[in-house]
């Protein structure tokens, strides 16, 4: 099959348009003949060398975390997913092949019907992003109506989900953006919007907030940091990129205000996402694409990420 390989550690060269077999299903395992595949930070850092690099074990290999198409072969004969399904899902790359491919293996608990209103296209670049959106604000935040919110980097890939999912619980949403995006983020519910380019957010925000999501970290300017200064006695900070924050456990205790801190790992739950997937057809969220690239040009698409200003999701066209 067609794929877009990792070829070793370094830059966008690095990725290289190739064949690869078909990965084996086992077990519970669906094959699914990928349309779109999502391209996230992480997959750029992964083939810089962080990310999941050190548990890539061989090269050749293949990223790629989220993914829409149609199911080609099930485990068993009443298994949820059957050949012929639209469904999409999120793979843990590495113990699985990525999706930068024409086909996936993946457990069936990983997957969901794909919204009837997306495209593959759209929904590609859907699971990956909206599950850590939902583990970090319904799960981990606990985010219920009348609390305040900030959510930073609420223009990217994961944070125009947290902000509608914010939104959505009936929270006070507060998050960080370019100017370009403002009007954009007050259409999926923003309260309020601080252009970290012209503002520092802890001398804007009038009122302590519950909950952050940091999308950021001290990579930036001290993002993390600052957050601290922003939160209510006993508020919850969610640092989301992992590594991004090392010092974040120690500097919430240094503030001897009962802070809750916490770090972030996800789970690719696919009863998580069939319960996003109603969402989408109520109406209540929306996804956007920045770009489609075609699968020669994934280390492209990487960069493209990597620069920081892309608004939504980047996509990789399979068959393009």
């Amino acid at each position: 099959m067609r794929a877009a390989l990792l070829t070793g550690i370094g830059g966008p060269e690095m990725m290289q348009l190739g064949e690869t077999p078909v990965p084996l299903t086992l077990n519970s395992d669906t094959l699914v003949r990928v349309k779109a595949a999502g391209v996230n930070p992480i997959d750029g850092k992964t083939r810089s060398g962080a990310g999941a690099a050190k548990a890539i074990s061989s090269f050749p290999s293949t990223l790629g975390g989220e993914f829409s198409g149609v199911v080609v072969r099930a485990p068993y004969e009443l298994a949820p997913f059957q050949p012929g399904d639209e469904v999409y899902g999120m793979l843990l790359f590495p113990r699985y092949s990525g999706a930068y491919a024409e086909y996936v293996s993946v457990p069936f608990m990983s997957l969901a019907k794909k919204p009837e209103n997306l495209s593959f296209i759209e929904a590609g670049g859907v699971p990956l992003a909206v599950l850590t959106a939902w583990a970090a604000v319904v799960e981990a935040g606990g985010v219920y109506t009348g609390q305040r919110v900030l959510i930073h980097a609420g223009a990217g890939g994961v944070g125009h989900f947290a902000v509608q999912l914010a939104k959505y619980y009936g929270a006070h949403v507060i998050t960080t953006a370019s100017e370009r995006n403002h009007d954009w983020l007050r259409e999926l519910g923003a309260d309020q919007i601080i252009d970290y380019r012209s503002e520092r957010f802890e001398d804007t925000i009038a009122e302590p907030v519950d909950v952050v999501i940091d999308l950021i970290g001290n990579v930036k300017d001290q993002t993390g940091t600052r957050s601290l200064r922003v939160l209510r006695d006993g508020g919850t900070l969610i640092n989301v990129p992992t590594g991004s924050y090392p010092e974040l456990f120690e500097e919430a205790a240094a503030e001897n205000r009962g802070i809750v801190a916490s770090t972030f790992k996800l789970s690719p739950e696919g009863r998580i996402l069939q319960t996003i997937t109603q969402l989408f057809e109520q109406g209540a969220l929306q996804t956007h694409v920045d770009r489609v690239f075609p699968l020669a040009e994934a280390g492209a698409a990487q960069e493209l990420i990597a620069g920081g200003h892309v608004r939504g999701k980047v996509i990789l066209d399979i068959d393009a």
